[in-house]
């Protein structure tokens, strides 16, 4: 399983790091956590959550906003997002859920029952957040235990792996609504209906009543059905993993959910049916017809507000220079260091391609990918669409920009195709105050054209529809955001390419080839307008969907065929950000010359602002429309640009990479006018520099000081190898099978990683528990080397005899290496 972490807050206020688009004015709740706690330490949960459950983060975004509109009402993400989603793999034949019969048996397995997200749903979905006593709203936040999950985890996944003789008949993660809702919609199929006894129930606090635990929004706990016969095997794999199981209740056929405060007795709960007041009090009776049933569709009425939007405005002596280092020091466009600095991105090892690329490990991936086996090349990539400051101009227009956004930054990995790209849709709206719910209808409406048009489908997604906050007597809207995730299968993961130029290094001549989509340039919500402390009038969108596709396609032929070194999407920040970031990661310079592009698109659509100062060229660096650059060797220029052009797809060449190191110029001209010429070095801290800041709150200051003053003389690094690795792996291969004992405890999380690893050296693999040895369902007399997680030393008893093994590999996350061979015996 891997992950993505996003994160929308409002405006951070850094200490002795002042940004001029913040309003030092606006207040915050008081019972809020200030926004560069929760930036720091969200991250930190997340991050921290991954480590411990062996799931990395390879993808995310972050960002904050906070500016009054033309009327004087404030948007800023007061109420601030912090979501995650994973994807993974499963067996075709597991998909479909068992209907439940009666005499099955409703189990949870998980963490037991804490007063931790009671009401959480309810709590959250309030219209307006503020106005609930702050006790209320701590006691409905959810905790996460990750080591639990693990745990539950790996029960899923042993019972998985049993195939055709796989237990759980059917399966519900524990989310909103608690075991009030999992257990319901368990027996949702058919009406089927069950008996709960709450008495079943593992507490974690005994003082919980029956209301709490009912409504308790615990996490790390999932519901499953089985069959009576099958529950001793269940019993048998959460004892092995040392998880909590509870057989909680048992399906009647009745038609009705039933909560009984007594313990469990099955057999008599299905004898007396309607009777079953007979065996305790009922706190809980519920028909399900009553909910599933034929129930009226409800009516909403949504009412439109036309919005009075102010046209973005320039000073006629704009400083591009100035502008440049305000738009690089914004939390959306500048570097995510502070974030992958604290995440584990590898363990697992199947992470073909995390955040970071080149030399320096910039984090600057435009997708994460990752493979599905360690004996494959096969993989699934996944990819992330999100602009919702656009969609304060146009709902309408960010909803297709989010679709557009998530399809460019999945082209530089080759998938399968298109049409197999599914989608997952999350939506953070204020979708409860006035013109939002309209609002909101347009997205989607919009959003679903979009992927009918690219012959995608989205499957999936979440929604929190109350992102609102009060502050004193104001109500304060976050910007309704749209987050596309994508996910798709990938034949070779060997088959991409990555934002960091490589031509200086490989000491080739390389050409920079833009990929323009629409043709137009508006800067209406752009990091452009936010470094002014506007919004604008007129944003991007993507209408020519066509050609989005054909650009797709043609770039995914082209990268399979090798004919790419590098590529990079057009987001936030613009062209001349999209250019600065490849030099970033690639450690070189460029010289880009715009005349012949202006000459080409003089008569493209450019913003009003861009041409009212006469400097159409604003609008074209710095317009956050939809396309990408790609790196091509110069002697295959002509042919690259002849194939897209024949295509349909517009394509402009900008120039050519130059230099290598921090010290390359980076050069950018427009007629006889030079609107760039700056080092590597500059520019590289300068967009590194909000990381840093952020860093030093959250780790030691001296050591964040010290890496960031290392970007004043850091190179690439060279290797070298003087072994061909294929032959010498062939040669140190076991010549004879051995055994090897896996030995894993909890908290572990490489076992898997160093098993495949064990197998390809021929090696038999065992994978043994601290359980199995505790209760003596397996010896390590019998294994001629034993591997440890998190463990130096093992001692063990066997017919008074007392075994040392040092015949051993001890791994931690499979970070450090140490074989010791001998054995003794004492």
């Amino acid at each position: 399983m891997y992950k993505h972490c996003n994160q929308a807050l409002p405006n951070t206020y850094y200490t002795g790091y002042t940004q001029t688009y913040e309003n030092n004015d606006f207040e915050y709740p008081s019972s809020f956590a200030k926004p560069l706690k929760v930036l720091i330490e969200a991250s930190n949960g997340a991050s921290d959550y991954g480590n411990k459950f062996g799931e990395p983060v390879i993808a995310g975004f972050a960002i904050s906003y906070g500016l009054e509109n033309r009327v004087g009402e404030r948007q800023e993400y007061v109420k601030p997002i912090m979501f995650s989603g994973g994807m993974g793999i499963m067996d075709s034949t597991m998909r479909q859920k068992v209907n439940p019969k009666r005499g099955m048996l409703l189990v949870k397995i998980g963490g037991p029952v804490y007063r931790i997200g009671v009401g959480g749903g309810a709590a959250s979905s309030v219209e307006v957040q503020g106005y609930s006593n702050s006790d209320v709203d701590f006691n409905a936040v959810q905790r996460g235990d990750a080591e639990m999950e693990n745990k539950l985890n790996r029960v899923v996944r042993a019972c998985i792996e049993m195939g055709d003789k796989n237990p759980i008949l059917a399966i519900h993660d524990q989310g909103a609504g608690g075991n009030g809702n999992v257990l319901k919609e368990l027996v949702e199929p058919g009406f089927a209906g069950a008996v709960i006894f709450s008495k079943e129930f593992q507490l974690g606090d005994p003082t919980i009543n029956a209301l709490e635990l009912w409504g308790a929004e615990y996490q790390e706990n999932n519901a499953l059905i089985c069959k009576p016969e099958h529950r001793k095997i269940l019993e048998d794999i959460c004892s092995r993993e040392r998880c909590p199981i509870s057989f909680v209740g048992v399906v009647t056929g009745n038609g009705r959910v039933t909560l009984v405060e007594s313990q469990a007795d099955f057999e008599r709960a299905l004898e007396l049916e309607d009777n079953l007041s007979l065996l305790g009090a009922i706190p809980f009776d519920l028909e399900l017809k009553h909910v599933l049933g034929d129930m009226p569709q409800r009516e909403y009425k949504l009412d439109r507000i036309s919005e009075k939007l102010k046209p973005l405005s320039l000073n006629s002596d704009f400083n591009n220079s100035e502008c440049l280092k305000t738009v690089l020091s914004q939390l959306s466009v500048g570097s995510k260091r502070f974030l992958t600095n604290k995440v584990d991105r590898c363990v697992t090892g199947l992470v073909a391609q995390q955040q970071c690329v080149g030399p320096l490990h910039t984090p600057l991936a435009d997708y994460g990918l990752t493979a599905i086996s360690y004996f494959g090349k096969e993989g699934i990539a996944t990819s992330i669409g999100t602009q919702p400051i656009k969609g304060i101009l146009s709902s309408s227009a960010m909803a297709r920009m989010c679709v557009a956004e998530a399809i460019s930054n999945l082209v530089f990995v080759k998938i399968t195709e298109l049409a197999d790209v599914k989608c997952s849709g999350n939506w953070m709206w204020p979708a409860k105050l006035p013109g939002e719910g309209a609002r909101l209808y347009d997205a989607c409406k919009e959003m679903c054209q979009m992927m009918k048009e690219l012959h995608i489908a989205v499957d999936g997604g979440k929604d929190s529809l109350s992102m609102a906050a009060k502050v004193n007597d104001e109500t304060v809207k976050s910007p309704g955001t749209l987050v596309i995730s994508t996910y798709v299968p990938c034949p070779d993961i060997t088959v991409k390419i990555t934002p960091d130029l490589k031509g200086p290094s490989l000491g080739e001549q390389t050409a920079l080839v833009w990929i323009n989509i629409e043709g137009k340039f508006r800067l209406g919500g752009s990091a452009l307008a936010l470094a002014f402390s506007q919004q604008g009038d007129e944003c991007p969108t993507v209408l020519q969907s066509d050609i989005l596709v054909k650009a797709f396609t043609t770039t995914q032929n082209l990268i399979q065929q090798g004919k790419l070194l590098a590529g990079h999407d057009i987001s936030d920040g613009g062209l001349i950000i999209c250019l600065l970031e490849m030099a970033f990661g690639g450690l070189c310079g460029f010289q880009i010359d715009l005349t012949n592009v202006m000459k080409i698109l003089n008569i493209a659509h450019i913003d009003k602002a861009a041409k009212l100062i006469g400097k159409p060229e604003v609008a074209v660096l710095y317009a956050e429309e939809c396309g990408w650059v790609i790196e091509v060797p110069m002697k295959l220029l002509s042919e690259v640009q002849n194939i897209y052009t024949n295509n349909g797809v517009p394509n402009y060449y900008l120039g050519s990479t130059s230099g290598l190191g921090l010290n390359s110029t980076l050069i950018i001209k427009c007629h006889s006018e030079t609107i760039l010429h700056n080092d590597v070095k500059t520019l590289f801290k300068q967009w590194e520099r909000t990381s840093f800041e952020i860093e030093k709150l959250q780790s030691n200051p001296d050591c964040a000081l010290e890496e960031y003053n290392s970007l004043n003389y850091r190179s690439a690094p060279k290797y070298y190898c003087s072994l061909d690795l294929n032959t010498e792996i062939s040669a140190l291969r076991a010549t004879k099978v051995v055994s090897v004992a896996v030995i894993r405890e909890e908290g572990v999380n490489s076992d898997r990683e160093i098993m495949a690893s064990l197998i390809k050296a021929n090696f038999e693999v065992h994978d043994v528990t601290m359980s199995d040895l505790l209760c003596g369902k397996c010896v390590l007399i019998h294994f001629e080397t034993i591997k440890f997680n998190f463990t130096n030393l093992f001692l063990c008893r066997k017919n008074k005899w007392r075994y040392l093994f040092h015949n051993m590999i001890n791994l931690c996350n499979s970070c450090g290496l140490r074989i010791l061979n001998f054995f003794t015996c004492i």
